[in-house]
This record gives C-alpha cells, sequence and structure tokens, in this order.
C-alpha cells in the first residue's frame, strides 16, 4: 500500500483561495493523486493544478454557516462522480456544508473512501450554536471523519465536544519565511482583516484613536475592504483622525484590497499588528505579522492566546478596556527580541507544507491499519 498513490477527493468551495492553498501543497507532496469536488466553481489557478478531468464543479452559491439545501440536490451527480473516481480519502473542507455532502455520498452509495474533515472556524464556533439540528448534524459529521484538523487547539478541543475522534492541530499557516523585516515605524500600526462586522474594524479604530490621543506621531494603516468601508472612514473622522495619505500627515490611511507584495510591505514597516475579531482561529493574517516581525494586539479569544503571551510577545486587549501608549512602552522596549520570537515560532509552527506532509503520512498510517 505504501508505494501506491493514494488517491484523494477535495470537497469544498473551489472559488475560495483556501481551499486553491490546500489543493497547491497536497499537490506538491509526492504520492498523492489529486481530485476535487467544488460547490461552485474553480478559481483559475487551479488549472496548472489540476486538469478539468479530475474536477466536478456543482456551481451553486454556497453560504457558510447553513442555508445549502441546494447543493444537497446535486448529491445524485456527486456520488456518482465519486464512485468513478473510486477514492481513498474525501478531505471535506467546512464540515456543516461539505462534509455533509461527504457523508451522505459515502453512506448513500456505499463508497469505499473515507472522510477527513478541515475544520475552517465558523462551521465549529458559530454554526452549531444556531440550532439543535445544525448541532445533530456537525455531530454526525465529525464522527463520521476518520481524521478531523483544527487550526486551534480551542476549536480541537470544541471539535471532540461535538463528538469528533482523532483531531490534528496545526495552523493554516505561511507558504514560506518572509525575509526578516528591516527597521522598523516605532510608531505604524497595521490592521488588515475585511471591513465587515465579523471582524469588528471599528474596535480597530477606537482603540487606535484612544492610543493616539497621547502620542502624536502614531498612524493607523487599514487594508482591505468590506461592507462598512464607508463608515470606518466617518468614524476616524469623527475621532478626531485625520484620513487620507500618510506622507501627506494623514493619522489614518484606507489602503483597499492589497496583493501579497503589498501586504508584505506594511508588514514589514509597521511596528504593531491590530486583529480585534469577535470570532476567531488562528488567523493567517496574525501568522503573517509574526513573520514579519510586528508586535500583535489582539483581541481576547482562546486561538489568540495560543499565540500571545500577553504582555511578553504581543498584547491581548481586553474588551471595554482603552489602550494608551504607556501600555505599550514595555513591548516597544523589546521589539527587536520579540520580532525574533515570533519569527522562529513561525518558521517551527506556522509553515503549511510540513503540516500537510504530516497530515498525509497520518492518512497513510489510518489507510495501512485498515488493510491490515
Amino acid at each position: 500500500m505504501a508505494d501506491r498513490p493514494m488517491r484523494l477527493v477535495l470537497i469544498g468551495d473551489g472559488e475560495s483561495v483556501h481551499l486553491l492553498k490546500w489543493a497547491l501543497a497536497l499537490a506538491a507532496q509526492p504520492g498523492v493523486d489529486l481530485w476535487a469536488v467544488s460547490s461552485r466553481g474553480f478559481l483559475p489557478a487551479f488549472d496548472p493544478v489540476l486538469p478539468s478531468e479530475r474536477r466536478l464543479a456543482l456551481g451553486h452559491a454556497t453560504r457558510h454557516g447553513g442555508g445549502n439545501v441546494a447543493v444537497l440536490r446535486q448529491l445524485p451527480r456527486v456520488a456518482r462522480w465519486l464512485q468513478q473516481v473510486d477514492a481513498d480519502w474525501l478531505h471535506a473542507h467546512y464540515l456543516t456544508s461539505h462534509g455533509t455532502l461527504a457523508l451522505l455520498a459515502r453512506w448513500g452509495w456505499r463508497l469505499r473512501a473515507r472522510i477527513a474533515g478541515s475544520a475552517w472556524g465558523s462551521d465549529i464556533l458559530v454554526t452549531p450554536q444556531r440550532s439543535a439540528a445544525l448541532r445533530w448534524l456537525t455531530t454526525r459529521v465529525l464522527r463520521a471523519c476518520a481524521l478531523c484538523t483544527s487550526d486551534s487547539a480551542h476549536m480541537g478541543q470544541r471539535m471532540h465536544e461535538l463528538g469528533a475522534g482523532e483531531v490534528m492541530v496545526f495552523p493554516f499557516g505561511l507558504d514560506e519565511l518572509p525575509p526578516p523585516a528591516g527597521p522598523k515605524d516605532v510608531a505604524l500600526f497595521y490592521a488588515n482583516r475585511a471591513l465587515e462586522p465579523l471582524y469588528r474594524p471599528e474596535r480597530v479604530i477606537e482603540t487606535f484613536a484612544s492610543l493616539a490621543r497621547d502620542w502624536p506621531e502614531a498612524r493607523l494603516v487599514v487594508a482591505h475592504d468590506g461592507s462598512l468601508a464607508a463608515a470606518l472612514r466617518v468614524q476616524a473622522r469623527a475621532c478626531g483622525l485625520s484620513v487620507g495619505d500618510l506622507e501627506q500627515g494623514a493619522r489614518v490611511q484606507f489602503t483597499g484590497r492589497l496583493d501579497a507584495v503589498q501586504q508584505a510591505r506594511w508588514y514589514s514597516r509597521a511596528q504593531w499588528y491590530l486583529s480585534l475579531p469577535a470570532s476567531d482561529s488562528t488567523s493567517v493574517s496574525v501568522l503573517e505579522s509574526l513573520a514579519h516581525g510586528c508586535i500583535p494586539l489582539l483581541s481576547d479569544l482562546p486561538a489568540n492566546r495560543e499565540l500571545v503571551r500577553h504582555g511578553d510577545n504581543g498584547l491581548i486587549v481586553a474588551e471595554g478596556t482603552p489602550i494608551r501608549r504607556a501600555d505599550l512602552q514595555g513591548l516597544a522596549a523589546r521589539a527587536g527580541a520579540i520580532a525574533q520570537t515570533n519569527r522562529q515560532w513561525v518558521a517551527q509552527h506556522g509553515l503549511f507544507a510540513p503540516c500537510v506532509a504530516t497530515f498525509l503520512a497520518r492518512l497513510r498510517q489510518i489507510q495501512d491499519a485498515r488493510v491490515a
């Protein structure tokens, strides 16, 4: 068995860069025969990774967190395609929707493939709390998985509570470690989560405004876009913060969505990184900030406490507690050492390819034990 390629089918949203990242990482590993089912279409970047004959696109507008009954109407089509593929593993991403699809296909059509499930965050931390039916469904999917993955210990524990068996915990990490950052702008703050309610960008503005009152040199760059973009500009001005180009003397600059190169430039310049969502697992953006030597200021969430030791390598921002410049002075004095420590942690624990290799090795062990 060890010499035969492992045939694995990704089941998820092929228009998501996150599923693409998994596909790229899996395809780069030896001994993997990769296929994919997408509830929607596929990003063009899938073309060099998977030929069209190894992909099935359902064309459904999947919504995370429920409301995906329509995609289940495609179940017979998916199951017949999976019968022809005859995979060893169905690897479902976002368990409430795509995990359900894998589960029903395996049960109803007696597929020999086993199921591995990768949780993405709200499918475990939010969706099961919405109704007893969704909790029951999540439990059934988790119990059907021979192996699950989680990107935080907190979410992994929640998965066990909901019925999961074996859960591998590793971050949805970086593809590679960036070059070490050069000299930092000690008064520059950077935030780049989506400008949507879940990520509470209004709290980022509030927190920075509190800091800026007694720190005239402090400046904030807000990247990304979203439904709150216009309101945030209004909020910043209402807090007495000028909005525009930092080079022209503004205190807050909104850049819109940035590409990876532009993101890296701001990470490299900024001393401080702000991320204050209401709910989160281990964030790739936070890992990127650590790798670039930023000092993170994060909301008080279990996954964030797995990365940041309050007052040691960053700051956990308590609800309703304003931050002053004096609160950051101890961290600022050790900025170089903190940057080195955080970057070393990412190098050891936050790179994606080694974690995927370990995941595949465990799938192979489970597969071989079943045959034996």
